[in-house]
């Protein structure tokens, strides 16, 4: 006897427990709407990241990258010059940028990483990390990051003329 009041008891246990269940999926459902409500067709762009050991340039554009949508850079944001490249010049360049891409419509882009590149260097500077994380925290869709470096395929001459730089 002592099992079957045992399955008896847990019975009613069961019962309870599974409306309280099927309160916490609905909650769960009414949280997840909200973040539906974007509807409609999405709008991507093209962040184009400009990084030299000088300063940051942040340039978004539509697809075609005719359409400039926003621009920022790093000496906008900082009072010495040699703050300009620094990874805080540069996220807040981008925090901008999100900004008015997000009033704009945009829901996603595409990031096009530049460094000086030809006779200069072919490596980004130090505010083009800081520039991609702020702008995927940002809260968009990202495509594809491309780097888009200019690279001589036969040479190029640096400046200081035939018998180099006198100094």
């Amino acid at each position: 006897m002592s099992e079957t009041e045992a399955k008896v008891e847990e019975a009613p246990v069961e019962e309870t427990e599974a409306p309280a269940e099927e309160a916490k999926a609905e909650a769960v459902e009414e949280k997840a709407q909200p973040e539906a409500k974007k509807e409609g067709p999405e709008k991507w762009g093209i962040a184009h990241i400009y990084s030299s050991y000088n300063n940051t340039i942040i340039h978004m554009t539509d697809l075609t990258g005719a359409e400039t949508v926003s621009i920022s850079s790093g000496g906008i944001h900082v009072n010495a010059d040699r703050y300009e490249s620094s990874p805080f010049a540069a996220m807040k360049a981008a925090n901008q940028v999100v900004e008015s891409a997000k009033t704009k419509g945009f829901t996603g882009f595409h990031i096009r990483v530049r460094a000086v590149g030809g006779v200069g260097s072919r490596v980004p500077g130090p505010g083009a990390q800081a520039a991609i994380r702020a702008l995927a925290r940002g809260g968009f869709k990202i495509g594809r990051i491309d780097d888009v470096t200019p690279i001589p395929h036969d040479t190029t001459r640096k400046k200081g003329g035939k018998r180099g730089r006198r100094v």
